[in-house]
């Protein structure tokens, strides 16, 4: 993992750890000399989280954390997994390539690394959501379907909507390390269906795959006393 993945990966984690206000600038010398990273790595991480919905630039260049509400989350979410639900069944009926077959693979050992320490260390988890973000690449890749591409693309520009974007964060609670687990196993049984030639079931897969986002976000709802440190910049509102 290079210096870029891992000050993008410390700076979603401090954003969503409630270390920045919504609306606050975070301004690249400060954070470069808070992460002991350059100014290049830290303003190409800020570039990508704002691709990501969790920043948003100004009209003078500066970054700002984003405030959204549950709704728009959530939505997000749902759409990224029915998109990604077509991928897969297009990818189970048209048959995986020897080599794609050995890059996904890859990344299910990968995971299988990441997720074998107790507790998980900050490593561990930065790996795993390398790992991650290239299964999920991968499984777009494969399908061939451009249009199907373009509108992922699209979609994780909204808040929450990339695939590592939603992942339990580092935390003293075994529940999240479950959650990990069982989106891994998820992995492992996807790409299952794909070799078999499964379409229904590797759709239902995908589809059934973006739940533990959609938990992740309702147990920090949930965590009322939490959750201006677990996801400050979502706006709590009623009803929403």
């Amino acid at each position: 993992m290079n210096l870029q993945e891992t000050v993008l990966i410390q700076l979603r984690d401090l954003i969503l750890r409630g270390e920045f206000e919504p609306g606050q600038h975070l301004a690249e010398q400060q954070l470069a000399e808070r992460l002991g990273a350059s100014r290049t790595p830290v303003r190409a991480a800020l570039v990508t989280l704002a691709q990501e919905g969790l920043v948003e630039a100004n009209d003078t260049g500066k970054f700002l954390v984003r405030q959204f509400t549950p709704r728009e989350v959530a939505d997000a979410i749902s759409v990224r997994g029915h998109l990604e639900g077509m991928a897969a069944r297009l990818v189970a009926e048209h048959g995986l390539s020897r080599q794609m077959q050995g890059e996904l693979q890859s990344c299910l050992d990968e995971g299988d690394r990441a997720l074998a320490a107790d507790p998980l260390t900050f490593e561990s988890y930065a790996a795993y959501a390398a790992m991650n973000d290239r299964f999920h690449a991968l499984l777009l890749e494969a399908s061939g379907n451009r249009a199907l591409q373009r509108a992922v693309a699209l979609n994780d520009k909204l808040p929450f909507a990339a695939a590592s974007a939603m992942l339990p964060m580092q935390s003293s609670l075994q529940q999240d390390r479950d959650w990990m687990h069982y989106a891994h196993r998820q992995h492992h049984m996807l790409v299952a269906a794909l070799k078999a030639g499964e379409g229904a079931r590797a759709q239902a897969l995908a589809i059934e795959h973006t739940e533990v986002a959609q938990m992740n976000m309702r147990m920090a709802l949930e965590r009322r006393g939490e959750t201006e440190r677990v996801m400050p910049s979502i706006k709590l509102v009623v009803g929403r």
